[in-house]
């Protein structure tokens, strides 16, 4: 979401929202408070999730340990939270006994709440996950014979109003802090036991050493395709995905991370240089009137301009070639004539591009059918016969509404008396907890 300059995260710089008027543009959404990319906590407490190495050694040293103490315990503490998945200090077995009660006191290792966990029939999974001051977001896992792709989400809500997107359809409530962006990737190695076990303190099995390695994990690839427009949320998603990056980090390769955008022009070649990982771009469309319509960030940058800006993208190359994504529309966007258009465009950019086509996933409500099979096969081969890849890809977790536009979050589609009753139940279950 911010316009901002090349200061790290934790530097004390306030995200400020990009100048640009009307519904499809970003708005000042971050929670008051937000200081430094550090999650708030009504307890008080640091959230050290999502932060840099650096600025661990610095919270440390504010705290009253001297520098060179602070730079030792943030190294240790950095390593546990990511190759080891811990969330208590206790358990960091290689850190002084007396050291520990000191670092929860002050400190703590945030994740966000899980609320609901869905499986669905074809290996899908999506999680309903709670920030800590009370809004809900989602993130999806979708495993396949030769990878395992979690979707995380950058926003709660989104402010893009896509036509075809459930998502769209929610109301912006304010940007995914690092903490809970890089959370939603902790969360995920949790719940499928990905962490090497085994202790730190030179007391494990030689072959339990713990490190990691991509090699045979479940997870294997991210895509910033959840919740939100991960570039009108820049610097928080530019942070979070250092340090999934990052080789004393979670440390996955950035070939295997993608960010997908609707279009945000301005950010796009920031994203190239700051970032660095495989682009994606919700194209949709072909001609401005079809595009304006569904993807109405268009309005604001058009086809031509957003074209541009891929063929600039530092690092497209036909080994690391742009995907565009695009959703078949019956009768809006899947004519013989819109395939060759695409064609002609790509072509005209000289783009090192794969297209997806994304068979439309129905949610209550939305205005647009799906293209025939038929249609969207005759469609891919157009393209195909041109020499560029346009796979259809096959819908996951429709069942659960995990699928590509499907996501948005469960309070939004409960009624408000739903809502109410699980309330009283949760405040009900707590007191009786008390009692007992």
């Amino acid at each position: 979401m911010a316009e901002a300059d090349n200061t790290p995260t934790g530097a004390g710089s306030q995200p400020v929202a990009m100048p640009i008027p009307g519904h499809i543009d970003p708005l000042p959404v971050d929670r008051p408070g937000l200081v430094g990319g550090i999650t708030p906590r009504a307890d008080g407490k640091i959230d050290l999730l999502g932060l840099p190495r650096p600025r661990i050694a610095e919270l440390f040293a504010d705290a009253g340990l001297d520098a060179k103490q602070a730079k030792l315990r943030a190294k240790q503490v950095f390593h546990w939270l990511y190759h080891r998945g811990v969330t208590e200090f206790s358990a960091m077995t290689d850190i002084a006994k007396a050291m520990r009660p000191w670092l929860s006191e002050r400190f703590v290792i945030g994740r966000p709440d899980v609320v609901e966990a869905q499986h669905s029939s074809d290996g899908t999974r999506k999680w309903l996950l709670r920030t800590a001051d009370g809004h809900e977001f989602e993130m999806v896992f979708i495993p396949d014979a030769d990878r395992g792709t979690l979707c995380v989400s950058s926003q709660v809500g989104c402010t893009l109003n896509c036509r075809f997107c459930h998502t769209g359809t929610m109301r912006l409530v304010r940007n995914l802090t690092p903490g809970e962006i890089v959370g939603q990737v902790m969360l995920a190695r949790d719940a499928l036991g990905e962490w090497p076990r085994g202790r730190m303190d030179g007391l494990e099995d030689e072959e339990d050493e713990g490190g990691y390695s991509a090699d045979g994990r479940l997870l294997t690839n991210i895509v910033m395709m959840g919740m939100g427009e991960p570039l009108y949320n820049f610097d928080n998603v530019r942070d979070a995905l250092r340090l999934v990056m990052d080789g004393a980090g979670l440390a996955l390769s950035k070939r295997r991370i993608t960010l997908s955008t609707s279009g945000v022009v301005p950010l796009m070649a920031r994203c190239g240089e700051e970032i660095g990982v495989n682009l994606a771009v919700s194209l949709h469309a072909v001609s401005k009137d079809v595009r304006d319509e569904i993807v109405p960030i268009n309005r604001k940058y058009g086809l031509e301009e957003l074209l541009q800006a891929c063929a600039d993208y530092p690092g497209a190359s036909n080994a690391r070639r742009i995907t565009f994504e695009y959703v078949m529309l019956k009768d809006k966007n899947d004519s013989d004539e819109d395939a060759h258009e695409l064609v002609r465009l790509l072509r005209k950019y000289d783009l090192p591009a794969k297209v997806n086509l994304i068979p439309f996933n129905p949610w209550p409500g939305a205005p647009y059918e799906c293209s025939t099979p038929e249609r969207i096969r005759r469609f891919s081969n157009i393209v195909f016969e041109a020499g560029i890849s346009a796979p259809v890809r096959t819908p996951r977790g429709r069942d659960i509404d995990a699928a590509c536009g499907q996501l948005k979050t469960a309070a939004e589609k409960k009624s408000r008396a739903e809502r109410d009753r699980e309330e009283l139940e949760r405040i009900y279950a707590e007191k009786q907890a008390a009692l007992d």
